[in-house]
C-alpha cells in the first residue's frame, strides 16, 4: 500500500485553490461575491481526505494547511 495523496482528491484541493484565490482576487478587487456552496464544497473534499487511510490524509496535511490559509486570507478580505 502506498503512503502516496490520493489523485482525485488532490485534484479538488487543487480546484478548490484555485477557486478561494478567485475569491480573493475578486474579493480584493471590490467585487460581490455569490459563495453560495463553497461551504458544502469544502466539506465534502474534508470529507473525502478524512476517509483515506491514516497515511494518505497525512500527506495531504500540507495542501489542506494551504486551503485554510486561503480561506483565511478570503475570510480576512471579506472582513475589511
Amino acid at each position: 500500500m502506498t503512503d502516496a495523496p490520493h489523485p482525485a482528491i488532490l485534484a479538488s484541493i487543487d480546484r478548490m485553490d484555485t477557486t478561494l484565490a478567485v475569491a480573493t482576487a475578486l474579493a480584493n478587487s471590490g467585487r460581490t461575491l455569490d459563495l453560495d456552496g463553497l461551504e458544502a464544497e469544502m466539506t465534502r473534499l474534508c470529507g473525502a481526505v478524512l476517509m483515506l487511510p491514516a497515511p494518505e490524509g497525512r500527506a495531504l496535511r500540507p495542501a489542506m494547511a494551504g486551503l485554510l490559509a486561503r480561506l483565511e486570507s478570503l475570510s480576512a478580505t471579506l472582513l475589511r
